[in-house]
C-alpha cells in the first residue's frame, strides 16, 4: 500500500522531486521513524527501511522536529528547504496518526494540488481500514493466521536450505552472512476456566489487554498474530537462542506481574524455536507447539525450547517433510 502510494503521487504531482512515508513505531519515550516507502522522481523503485532494522538504527522522532510537528497537530505543514518546498501530511488510520507523508516539489505546493493529495490520502485510508480488517484480528488488532504464512516464507527465503547449511561446515563466516528467525507460540493457562467462571465479556478483554502487553512487550518489529482462542504466535529476529529466550521470559514475567481486572493475575506457557531453512510454517509451529505442550506438563507459566529440550533428551525430534530428500 506505502509503495503504491508514492508510486502514484509520483505521477500526479507535478514538479515532484522526490516522495516519502514515514511511520512512528516503537514505545512511547523511545518512538522513532521507520522509513516505509521512499521515491525520487528517477527512481525505479521505491526504497524503504527493513522490517527486521535495529530500532537504533533509526531516527528519534525529535531529529526531525517538522516530521513531529505534522504528527502531533494533524495537520498539513509547508517549509522551504534549500532548493525544494517540502510538504508534510499526516497520515492517519481509524485509531490514531501512525506517520507522515513527505513530498518534496521544486515549487511550492498549491492549493488545489494540496486537496488532490488529501482525497488521494482518504482513499488510502478506506484502502488501510479494508486491509486491517482483512489481515489483523478484530478484538485484539494483533495480525490474524492468514497473514503468517506470507511473512514465515518470506523469513526462510532468507536462510540457507539445509543442504547448504550441511555444505557450509564449521565455517562461521558463513553462518553469520544469514540471519536467525524464531517461532514462539503462546498459550493463556486454564483460560476456559476464565470464561467459565467470568463470562466471554470478561475473557475477550483477558485477550485484549494480554494483546497490549504483547506490544509493550516486544520489539516494534517482532510480528504479533492471534491464531484464535487463546493461542497467540510471535516471529522475529534475534541473534541466537539466548535473545529469544529472554524475550519470550520477558513476556511471561510481564504478564504474570499484571493485574487484570476482575480475573486477578494470570499466565502463560510459551514454546519457541529457531526457523530452519527449508521450514514449513506447519513444521516450525509444530515444533513449538509441542515445546508448550510441554512447558504446561511441567507446571505452566514458563518459556521452553523446543531444541533444549531435544539436546537434554526429553523430548525426540520428528522427521519433518521439509527435512527430506525425495530426489
Amino acid at each position: 500500500m506505502d509503495v503504491t502510494l508514492v508510486t502514484a503521487l509520483r505521477d500526479l504531482v507535478g514538479g515532484l522531486v522526490a516522495v516519502a512515508i514515514y511511520r512512528c513505531v516503537g514505545e512511547p519515550g523511545e518512538q522513532r521513524w521507520l522509513t516505509r516507502a521512499r521515491l525520487r522522481a528517477g527512481d525505479a523503485v521505491a526504497t524503504a527501511d527493513s522490517l527486521w532494522i535495529d530500532p537504533d538504527a533509526l531516527p528519534k522522532l525529535d531529529e526531525h522536529p517538522r516530521r513531529l510537528e505534522c504528527l502531533t497537530q494533524r495537520s498539513v505543514l509547508q517549509q522551504r528547504e534549500e532548493q525544494d518546498w517540502v510538504t508534510l501530511f499526516p497520515l492517519a488510520t481509524e485509531r490514531e496518526i501512525v506517520g507522515v507523508l513527505e513530498l518534496h516539489t521544486a515549487r511550492r505546493l498549491k492549493a488545489d494540488a494540496q486537496r488532490m493529495v488529501s482525497s488521494v490520502l482518504r482513499i488510502y485510508h478506506n484502502f488501510q481500514g479494508l486491509l486491517d480488517y482483512s489481515e489483523r484480528d478484530t478484538l485484539t488488532g494483533l495480525l490474524n493466521r492468514k497473514t503468517f504464512d506470507e511473512s514465515f516464507l518470506k523469513a526462510v527465503s532468507e536462510l540457507p536450505s539445509r543442504k547448504q547449511a550441511a555444505s557450509a561446515g564449521d565455517d562461521r563466516r558463513h553462518a553469520d552472512v544469514h540471519p536467525r528467525y524464531w517461532l514462539g507460540v503462546i498459550d493463556i493457562d486454564h483460560f476456559k476456566s476464565i470464561n467459565d467462571r467470568f463470562g466471554h465479556l470478561i475473557g475477550d478483554e483477558v485477550l485484549l489487554l494480554l494483546s497490549r502487553l504483547m506490544r509493550s512487550s516486544f520489539r516494534f518489529n517482532d510480528l504479533l498474530y492471534r491464531f484464535g482462542g487463546e493461542e497467540f504466535v510471535v516471529l522475529m529476529r534475534c541473534e541466537d537462542e539466548a535473545d529469544a529466550a529472554h524475550a519470550f521470559e520477558r513476556f511471561r514475567h510481564n504478564t504474570a506481574q499484571y493485574a487484570f481486572p476482575q480475573v486477578g493475575r494470570i499466565t502463560v506457557s510459551i514454546g519457541f524455536t529457531q526457523i530452519r531453512g527449508g521450514d514449513s510454517p506447519a513444521a516450525a509451529f509444530e515444533r513449538a507447539d509441542k515445546a508448550v505442550y510441554h512447558a504446561k506438563g511441567a507446571g505452566r507459566n514458563q518459556v521452553q525450547s523446543h531444541a533444549a529440550l531435544v539436546a537434554q533428551g526429553r523430548m525426540t525430534e520428528s522427521l519433518q517433510l521439509s527435512d527430506v530428500e525425495l530426489f
